[in-house]
């Protein structure tokens, strides 16, 4: 099992910024890929953005293009998520995912990803 601790969740207000955090007990490297999704309150859970280690492929959600980015430090197993211009539509569970190897899905569905952690939630205040 890969054990994945998000944290950096808050209150902000709109335009704000939050960072948010993925320790996961496993070097991330050894995974295959990682990402983030979120769920925001009566939705379904959906894809925020996904690394696939090999090759450094990167694919954003359309939603947050612009505004998030993810970043790796590989030698304390944290990925995380700089997310800026936040709006009350980004109010959500924001949850880290990571995957053990390819799949028969791309990086934005969530059927690529076995490990998935506790989340932490984003509440934006207009």
């Amino acid at each position: 099992q890969v054990q994945l601790v998000e944290s950096g969740g808050g209150l902000v207000q709109a335009g704000g910024s939050l960072r948010l955090s993925c320790a996961a007990s496993e070097r991330t490297l050894n995974t295959y890929a990682m990402g983030w999704f979120r769920q925001a309150p009566g939705k379904e859970r959906e894809f925020v953005v996904g690394v696939r280690w090999s090759d450094g492929r990167t694919l954003y959600a359309d939603s947050v293009k612009g505004r998030f980015a993810v970043s790796s430090d590989n030698a304390r197993n944290t990925v995380y998520l700089q997310s800026n211009s936040l709006t009350p539509e980004d109010t959500a569970v924001s949850y880290c995912a990571a995957a053990v190897g390819p799949s028969a899905y791309g990086l934005e569905y969530r059927e690529s990803y076995r490990y998935w952690g506790q989340g932490t939630q984003v509440t934006v205040s207009s």
